[in-house]
């Protein structure tokens, strides 16, 4: 009789094993690295995404309350992120000032170890397997490396490293910008009241700015100094972008659009002394260029190809599709805008992701998935989640057993 197979052996992957609230055994085929486009294996439950968060989520002491919860797995962890790194990183992060946590040569590298930290948590003290339950994974902009650790393609040490030096190099962007014009620098968020104004806010921006079209690296605005542009740096729902580069370059053109264009959105400036995802960061992308195509020192390749699942790229709004489109676009995500909208609109309506699980410090990934998808929590069959602190994690840990078990049911 099927049903009396062991419980030991229910544990083995490849084998059945049974549904804790019906009794009945199922089969988990061994998982494999699959598109859209592969055959997929039939699956028992919600098809399921992993996101995490980018820059302004940092607040000193985020990874604490993980120290004091799960000590034996944080720990080694931390010390790891300092070993790495050859620097007192996690100080900073515990008890360091806003000033120095906020600097983006801190703030960037903090933020990913701390989501991975959460992830490694998950994994270990929760028995979250990762590459069998999860089915693609995002992060949005600096995100993007922690997603690229969960898939499989960067070990976390190599992304610490890639992050740090990104990050100083981004870092000296700003500075060289300031001193070289003078003034602010930074990054000013735009709010629409629905899709179709920023639709036309879009391409009146891209008018004012002299932008053929969106992703097109053939515009009349590369013949500006790059301190004298303005970009368009991150298309993050169907009412929200951002604008990076000089606040003064910024606020002039706010005033055309309201003069010229009929708009007049409301704007927020972001914690940001950086102007990311514009031409001034091309320094960076030169670097990561560099670092992605160099060796490690045992002779590998810092990328490793396939991932145990598909990751998507800032740049793109697709999952990576090779090894050398992964290093072309990572390095290319440094001054390309990030389109989170259409990351997101790909998972939702093409990937048919019915799970979202945000992984890392904040709620602002988690709030722009939610409203996109049209999910707050848990809902039937699916729902879209935060994990920040411990009491979330078993919170979550709970719904994605209850929308994962007996799921063919429905």
């Amino acid at each position: 009789m099927p049903n009396s197979i062991s419980p030991a052996k229910a544990l083995i992957g490849g084998l059945p094993w049974a549904c804790t609230r019906c009794g009945r055994l199922k089969d988990r085929a061994p998982r494999r690295w699959m598109s859209s486009v592969d055959d997929a294996p039939a699956r028992k439950r919600p098809k399921t995404a992993m996101f995490f968060p980018g820059q302004g989520v940092q607040r000193v002491g985020m990874a604490t309350p993980w120290l004091e919860a799960f000590p034996t797995t944080v720990k080694p962890i931390l010390e790891e992120i300092d070993s790495t790194l050859n620097l007192p990183l996690t100080r900073i992060i515990e008890s360091g000032t806003n000033a120095q946590l906020t600097l983006t040569e801190n703030a960037q590298p903090a933020i990913m170890a701390t989501s991975i930290l959460i992830l490694r948590v998950m994994e270990k003290d929760f028995g979250f397997k990762t590459a069998e339950r999860a089915d693609i994974t995002l992060g949005h902009s600096l995100g993007e490396f922690a997603a690229l650790v969960a898939g499989g393609y960067l070990t976390f040490q190599d992304a610490l490293k890639l992050v740090r030096k990104r990050a100083e190099k981004m870092s000296e962007c700003s500075k060289a910008a300031v001193e070289e014009e003078g003034g602010e620098f930074g990054m000013v968020a735009l709010v629409c009241e629905s899709e179709p104004r920023m639709q036309s806010l879009i391409a009146d921006i891209r008018g004012f700015l002299g932008l053929s079209s969106p992703g097109s690296k053939g515009n009349s605005g590369e013949d500006i100094p790059a301190v004298q542009q303005v970009l368009i740096a991150n298309i993050n729902s169907k009412n929200q972008i951002v604008l990076s580069g000089s606040i003064e370059r910024i606020n002039t053109l706010l005033t055309n659009l309201r003069q010229f264009g009929g708009h007049d959105p409301r704007h927020v400036r972001l914690k940001s002394d950086s102007p990311f995802h514009s031409p001034l960061m091309k320094p960076a992308q030169d670097l990561m260029k560099k670092l992605l195509y160099m060796e490690k020192e045992d002779g590998t390749d810092i990328i490793t190809w396939p991932g145990v699942m598909p990751c998507v790229s800032n740049v793109s709004g697709r999952p990576f599709e090779s090894k050398e489109q992964l290093k072309d676009l990572l390095a290319r995500s440094c001054v390309e805008t990030v389109q989170w909208w259409r990351s997101v609109k790909y998972l939702h309506e093409e990937e048919k992701v019915k799970r979202y699980i945000g992984i890392g410090p904040g709620k602002v990934g988690r709030n722009l998935v939610g409203k996109e998808v049209g999910m707050k929590g848990a809902v039937k069959g699916g729902g879209v989640w935060g994990i920040c602190n411990p009491k979330e994690m078993e919170e979550v840990v709970k719904a994605l057993d209850d929308t994962e078990q007996c799921a063919d049911e429905d």
